[in-house]
């Protein structure tokens, strides 16, 4: 259940993967450029983003805590059933009504314990999402200035790129003004609908 950093695929900064903006009408094509910035890096360096990971590490571990009671059982179940059964044959073991109900059990735990580890997956993606909904527009404002202020037209995220030179890339900048501007926000646990665990299960 853990998650180091702050994964953005699917979050609302996809959308900037190639963020274009109009320069000035005037702006000779000479002054016009190219620039790149690492958003991952941005927000896994940045205060807020390292407050946004350290809290859904610990959601996560509550979320890991949550479910290990079902996994005893389950576990401990399974290895009843190998020990009554190891020495049967399949015949002697069809011949059992309360083994074969016993099995059929195991099998519906362990179904409900993958649903439940799946569910607890959404609602982690779910509560990053929601934490990074209040950065988003500040880290786009951010962006947004130092291409102003360095006439750039067009700005690409690192992950695109194949090569680029130190002189282009705004990341760092961008790292110490989103540090200037907010270095945590609230981190809740978005928790889903109890009866999407239990559909799951049917």
């Amino acid at each position: 259940m853990k998650r180091i950093g702050i994964n953005l695929s699917g979050a609302p900064l996809r959308m900037l993967t190639a963020l274009v903006l109009a320069a000035a009408a005037s702006a000779a094509a000479s002054a016009q450029q190219i620039l790149v910035v690492d958003q991952e890096r941005a927000l896994n360096e940045s205060a807020v983003g390292q407050h946004i990971a350290a809290q859904l590490e610990r959601i996560g571990t509550e979320m890991t805590s949550e479910l290990q009671p079902i996994q005893a059982a389950v576990r401990s179940e399974n290895e009843a059933l190998t020990t009554e059964t190891s020495a049967m044959t399949e015949e002697a073991i069809r011949q059992r009504p309360d083994l074969i109900e016993r099995f059929g059990q195991l099998q519906q735990d362990m179904r409900n314990l993958e649903a439940q580890g799946r569910m607890r997956q959404q609602e982690l993606a779910a509560t990053e999402q929601a934490a990074l909904q209040p950065v988003v527009p500040i880290l786009q404002e951010i962006m947004q200035e130092v291409m102003s202020e360095r006439s750039g037209v067009i700005l690409l995220d690192q992950s695109v790129t194949v090569m680029t030179s130190g002189s282009v890339d705004i990341t760092d900048v961008v790292i110490e003004r989103l540090n200037a501007r907010i270095t945590t926000t609230p981190v809740n646990r978005v928790r889903a609908p109890q009866r999407n665990a239990n559909n799951n299960n049917q």
